[in-house]
């Protein structure tokens, strides 16, 4: 789908797919063309799972519910293509390139994303995004991976073996660091995904699932867990204040234990602690290596 098409596009497509979720063979036919065009749309950028809107985050079902359908829609295939490679050992870009066809490595519903040249992002052999999610200009994808449905803003690193489950959000010049799981929420189509958003980093070996917000610039040390149940424990005041699901913009997070009473005795459960605030410089990196300075955050 073109990016100049008009917004009437959007409700037609809502529409066709929506019309499309009473289930059966539906999805198949010719009426099911919508859901093809609404995952083509979400791999160049036109549409979203779930965007900011008002000062709060929207999440669109019925883009979810596309995708679901897509995979009732196409039957699994052998995912190949070809590959180039160097001869006499070493990798060249000049005349001694030559193109090589090998076997199919994946066998699977979704193919593999291939238009990163044009969105302006880059991806290291052997990272894999699926067709269908989106990497915005400048963004970088180690030996990582990024789901159906995702999308990655601009500037963004998702470094090695870092994953960014189905349907999630991240924001421009977000740093997920190695080993980091970003996890996937697709079912049910009205759950909101796990959002990242703007400027925040997140440790090594972090995980962050079932639909969390991570705020702007908030900087999560290594190995923070955090789950739709997980107490985020903020100590900055007199005293702590517990939430879930939201970590604040610019907290800067550590893993930390409380204490809960069960039967067989008083034992520490995993919690976020939310021990400072990061700087408020526009530099991030500035603002970043304060942070990690005065609160001592492992990374």
């Amino acid at each position: 789908m073109a990016l100049t098409r008009c917004a009437m596009d959007i409700a037609r497509l809502r529409a066709q797919v929506e019309s499309l979720d009473g289930g059966g063979d539906g999805a198949r036919g010719k009426k099911g063309r919508a859901v093809d065009e609404v995952i083509e749309a979400l791999d160049v950028g036109r549409l979203r799972v779930s965007e900011p809107h008002g000062g709060r985050w929207v999440t669109h079902a019925w883009v979810k519910r596309a995708i679901l359908l897509y995979f009732r829609r196409h039957d699994s295939v052998e995912v190949g293509g070809s590959g180039l490679y160097g001869y006499g050992g070493a990798w060249t870009r000049g005349p001694t390139w030559r193109a090589l066809r090998y076997p199919p490595s994946y066998y699977d519903k979704v193919p593999t994303k291939r238009n990163y040249a044009a969105l302006g992002a880059r991806c290291v052999p052997p990272g894999v995004a699926r067709y269908g999610s989106f990497l915005g200009r400048g963004t970088i994808l180690m030996p990582g991976y990024v789901n159906v449905g995702a999308y990655v803003d601009d500037g963004s690193m998702i470094d090695t073996w870092a994953t960014v489950g189905s349907c999630a959000q991240i924001g421009k010049n977000v740093h997920l660091s190695g080993g980091v799981g970003v996890g996937g929420v697709l079912e049910p189509p009205q759950a909101q995904p796990v959002i990242i958003e703007d400027g925040a980093f997140i440790g090594s070996r972090c995980v962050v699932v079932e639909g969390v917000l991570v705020g702007r610039e908030a900087v999560l040390g290594a190995g923070v867990i955090v789950t739709a149940g997980t107490p985020v424990v903020d100590v900055r005041g007199a005293e702590a204040i517990v939430t879930k699901g939201h970590i604040p913009a610019r907290a800067v997070v550590i893993p930390g234990t409380m204490p809960k009473a069960f039967a067989a005795g008083t034992y520490g459960v995993p919690c976020a602690l939310v021990i400072g605030e990061r700087t408020a410089s526009t530099d991030r990196k500035t603002s970043l290596e304060a942070a990690i300075r005065d609160y001592g955050v492992a990374i």
